[in-house]
Formats: structure tokens, C-alpha cells, sequence
């Protein structure tokens, strides 16, 4: 999902006491919504060549539990492409907007893909789980009738998946979190805009 990009998009707008214009918020905003735009698209195309190749094992693999798991993980990726559009497309700028509500559209912005990086287990990886627990017993089924311990060392093949998995988790996981500090900058900012109208 999320590369060094996302993470590092916010963090040239420099200390949260420092005046933030509007054109540099529009600057920002538009850069962010670049990058989600070019990384979804990323995501459509990967997804667009591996739902072919899942598909076409689904339908010609010889045991009946690897055509299952392969088109479990095709429906995975269809549903994976639906929530990314869903939950984490980038929106277009409302036009000319003033400081403030153009601030409120960007916090809002990086709210929504803050949350859909911590929900990535729901919608993202938690989906291609039962397929790869289907294949992995589809391969383990025939190697038990040669031996209990090939059978058991089939299972090797769910540790690279888990893995990477586990390895997507915690990079979301740090991208949520440095997306919550840009978040706190610029309610930061909010706020001594709001202070020094008062005074």
C-alpha cells in the first residue's frame, strides 16, 4: 500500500508554530492527492495482471482445492481493488477554498488515509488469507498420503505469504502513524491561526 512518499509528504511544511500559507497548503494538498492518485494506479495495475493469472489456475488446476484457493485469492483482489477505491482514493479539490476550509479538506484527506492504513488487516491483507490457507492444504494433502513429515513441511509455504504480510502490516503501520503527527501539525497550525485572530 503506502511507500516513503506518503510518509514524507507533510513534513517540509517545517515547525508547527511556523505561519502556513495558503498557497503552501494548496501546494501540499495537491501534492499529496498526486501521490495517492500514482500509488492507487500502482495498485490497479498490479491487481489488474495477478487477477488474470489466479483466474486462469482456478480454472485448469487439477485438484478441486487449489482451483478454489486461486480463485479465492482472484475475489480478494477484485475486493481489494473495490476497497482501495473506496476507502483510499484521493478527492479532488473543491475549487478556491479560504485558509481555513481548505486546511479542514486537507486534514480530512490525511484522516481517510490514516484510517485506511489502520484497517489494512480488514479490507487489504485479511482478504487474501483464505486463499492462501486453501492452497497450502491443497498442497499438504497429497504429500501426507507420502509421509506425515512432507506433509508437514508443506506448510513452509505459508510463511513467505505470512511474511510479507506481516511485513505490509507494520509498514502500514508506521505510515499511519507519522500521517497522525502531520495530522497534529496542522491542527497545530489551526490553532495559532485561530490564537492570533484573537489577539
Amino acid at each position: 500500500m503506502p511507500n516513503d512518499d506518503i510518509r514524507s509528504l507533510w513534513q517540509a511544511q517545517g515547525s508547527a508554530d511556523a505561519p502556513l500559507t495558503l498557497e503552501e497548503l494548496r501546494k501540499q494538498g495537491a501534492k499529496f492527492r498526486t501521490t495517492i492518485a500514482r500509488r492507487n494506479r500502482r495498485e490497479y495495475v498490479a491487481i489488474a495482471l495477478m487477477v488474470p493469472y489466479f483466474s486462469y489456475f482456478a480454472w485448469t488446476a487439477q485438484l478441486p482445492l487449489m482451483r478454489v484457493g486461486n480463485g479465492l485469492l482472484a475475489a480478494a483482489l477484485l475486493y481489494m481493488a473495490y476497497q482501495l477505491h473506496r476507502r483510499a482514493s484521493a478527492s479532488a479539490a473543491l475549487g478556491e477554498m479560504a485558509w481555513q476550509s481548505c486546511l479542514a479538506f486537507h486534514r480530512a484527506q490525511l484522516e481517510r488515509q490514516r484510517d485506511a492504513l489502520r484497517g489494512i488487516w480488514s479490507w487489504y491483507l485479511g482478504p487474501l488469507i483464505p486463499g492462501f490457507v486453501t492452497i497450502a492444504i491443497a498442497i499438504a494433502i497429497p504429500l501426507f498420503h507420502k509421509s506425515i513429515r512432507a506433509g508437514l513441511l508443506s506448510f513452509v509455504w505459508v510463511v513467505f505469504p505470512a511474511v510479507v504480510l506481516w511485513q505490509v502490516a507494520r509498514i502500514n503501520k508506521g505510515a499511519a502513524a507519522k500521517i497522525q503527527r502531520q495530522i497534529d501539525e496542522l491542527e497545530s497550525a489551526e490553532r495559532n491561526s485561530n490564537s492570533g485572530a484573537a489577539e
